[in-house]
């Protein structure tokens, strides 16, 4: 593994031209551009069609981009590019805002995982949007991981020197008069991103409700699974945070590879890998005929409220792709499953329950079935 390489070009030349810092005067026109995006990473000005490059930015920067080709590029060099503009930053809230109040003020924010470059990760926002058929308007969190497989050091570092720049972003969005619901999703890394940056709102928001940060799902969550037990139970899923209707799920699976390296990694099991780190627990299970599967704990004030706080679904039985890292986007049950909860749905059909009430199990495809997984999960088109 080699360090970051800086470059041959001042990262102060690429962001030079007035293109890459617009003022309401002068910013370019976004109605062929329907997302929403901001980002930490640092632009590149100087080519014909602007692009985000793997570096830190100099600054926050937010714009618009148009939903790219759905397509599987070799490498960075062969990705498509994206369509994409900044805008003046108070003119960017200030359209974000116009659109959710025509959406009843729901909006949704996509924060991506580990080795993700501004065109996957947007094209994995597009996809999100068409297959929750989302109304509302949709941001992209892009912040500079590096795209490549031997640098998840450098994605951890960078992910969490970004941390301050997405929590000032959220506390904003949690605070526009005109938001109602976030509906807020992290892929791998970025659930790291997400997690203490949601209970840095809880604890700052001025006027002392964060309620609208209300529909969390952790999709591969690489996250310390006791870390999440012991955090979110004390502030993410409060008592009173449940009682205003916010609640998570996570998504898992034992076939995730990625999160299988993470956990060897790291020494500890991983949220979005549910491997039993007790040994005398995975015996117990065994001894009962169960999956050795251990799982985070759900909050023990959450029953007594009635009220759905933590909801795990186990996806192992119907993994594809060759990570099994991103099931929600390329598994047909998965993918309406993800869809139905991104929609609010707290018990969609298709899922088997458990041993653990909030723990439950997308069942295989059954024998003689052939999904077009790709077309339910809106990947195509």
């Amino acid at each position: 593994m080699t360090p970051v390489d800086y470059g041959k070009i001042p990262h102060a030349a690429y962001v030079a031209p007035e293109r890459c810092n617009p003022t309401a005067a002068t910013q370019a026109a976004a109605d062929d551009k329907p997302f929403f995006f901001v980002t930490s990473r640092l632009p590149d000005c100087l080519t014909e069609n602007i692009s985000l490059l793997n570096h830190r930015g100099d600054k926050v920067r937010y714009g618009r981009f148009a939903r790219p080709q759905n397509e599987e590029p070799e490498s960075d060099a062969t990705a498509p590019a994206v369509s994409l503009s900044f805008t003046d930053s108070q003119q960017w809230w200030a359209n974000l805002a116009g659109k959710m109040r025509a959406a009843d003020g729901r909006v949704l924010v996509y924060v991506h995982g580990f080795r993700e470059t501004f065109y996957t990760s947007s094209r994995d926002t597009a996809q999100i949007a068409r297959l929750a058929n989302f109304t509302g308007p949709v941001i992209q969190y892009s912040w500079p991981s590096q795209g490549a497989f031997l640098k998840y050091p450098v994605d951890e570092t960078n992910m969490y020197w970004d941390e301050r720049n997405f929590r000032k972003f959220l506390m904003q969005l949690a605070q526009l008069e005109s938001t109602k619901e976030i509906v807020l999703i992290s892929h791998s890394l970025g659930a790291r991103l997400v997690l203490p940056s949601v209970e840095y709102v809880d604890r700052n928001v001025s006027n002392g409700d964060s309620s609208v940060i209300s529909n969390i799902i952790l999709v591969s969550p690489d996250v310390d699974t006791q870390d999440f037990e012991r955090d979110a139970t004390e502030e993410i899923l409060s008592d009173r945070r449940v009682r205003n209707d916010r609640r998570i799920t996570v998504y898992a699976s034992m076939n995730d590879r990625a999160l299988s390296l993470s956990d060897n990694f790291h020494g500890y099991p991983r949220l979005g890998y549910p491997r039993c780190f007790d040994p005398f627990e995975a015996a117990d299970l065994k001894a009962r005929n169960l999956p050795e599967r251990c799982y985070a704990a759900q909050p023990k004030y959450a029953e007594a409220i009635d009220k759905a706080a933590l909801t795990i679904i186990d996806t192992t039985a119907i993994s594809r792709g060759r990570s099994g890292h991103s099931n929600y986007l390329l598994s047909a049950p998965a993918c309406r499953d993800f869809a139905a909860v991104v929609n609010g749905e707290r018990k969609p059909e298709g899922r088997q329950a458990t041993h653990l009430a909030h723990v439950f199990v997308l069942t295989p495809i059954a024998d003689g079935e052939k999904p077009d997984h790709l077309a339910i999960c809106r990947r195509t088109e």
